[in-house]
């Protein structure tokens, strides 16, 4: 049980809560067997009876996660059959979160971008410092935002303002996602442990199994819409990935200069 990859770090507190760490800084980004890492990971949480409530983080003080890695995705853009298979495993990362049967809490450390985000608001609970910013700039690279932000925004945000954050790409600040409900607080850096740990543990020393049933419960709906429409975004996200503006955007990041997109 547990120890799937080196980018992730688990702490166990003698409270019940187990504290996973993205552990790659500065940015922890999603890449090298992260992916399967965390997935099974989750699955692992479900039959750890020590386990009451999870805490994810990220390492250092720049970023949560920064989401995907062009690199990564330059190396993709030559071997199709890995880019497919990383998008499966984005699917396997939200079933994943969605099967988590104990509370989950997010606490960004830092910025939380493109997968970093979705893994965020799929939490159950989320707390971030102030003045970061939480985006899904799938479209900035030329990708859909089919791995889970098409989902998940509209739940948290409402429909007008999702889309208008996830056609452009736009960051929102950590204090604004507060106020229009994405997540829970923004609070200054050095409160945020007392925040985050104080909501653990006052859940791990609640009655658990009610507490469970409850995440269940609210999350069942999410559950089905997921299963209802994740198979068909991530087919829009891959077919996006054979356009020539994702190369195109890949290339000016890695270059250093600004996409010129044609809409091909």
């Amino acid at each position: 049980m547990y120890g799937h990859s080196d980018r992730l770090k688990l702490e166990h507190r003698p409270n019940g809560v187990l504290v996973v760490t993205l552990d790659f800084p500065p940015t922890n980004p999603f890449e090298g067997d992260m992916h399967e890492g965390l997935v099974r990971t989750l699955e692992d949480i479900n039959y750890d009876r020590d386990t009451k409530i999870v805490v994810i983080t990220g390492a250092g003080e720049k970023a949560f996660s920064a989401g995907g890695d062009i690199s990564e995705m330059k190396r993709q853009l030559e071997n199709p059959a890995e880019h497919i298979a990383a998008l499966a495993d984005a699917r396997r990362i939200l079933n994943a979160l969605l099967r988590l049967e104990k509370p989950l809490i997010a606490r960004l450390n830092g910025h939380a971008i493109g997968l970093g985000a979705t893994i965020a608001l799929f939490s159950d609970l989320c707390y971030a410092v102030e003045n970061i910013k939480i985006g899904d700039p799938h479209v900035s690279v030329g990708y859909a935002a089919g791995d889970g932000g098409a989902l998940i925004w509209p739940q948290l945000i409402g429909y007008m303002r999702a889309r208008e954050y996830l056609f452009t790409g736009d960051p929102i600040r950590s204090q604004d996602a507060a106020a229009m409900g994405m997540i829970n607080r923004a609070v200054p850096r050095e409160q945020l442990d007392e925040v985050v740990y104080g909501m653990a543990d006052r859940l791990a020393a609640g009655a658990s199994v009610a507490i469970n049933m409850t995440k269940q419960a609210v999350n069942l709906p999410l559950r089905r819409h997921f299963e209802g429409m994740i198979d068909a975004s991530i087919l829009m996200e891959t077919i996006s990935a054979f356009s020539q503006d994702h190369a195109e955007a890949v290339d000016a990041f890695l270059t250093k200069r600004s996409p010129n997109f044609t809409g091909k």
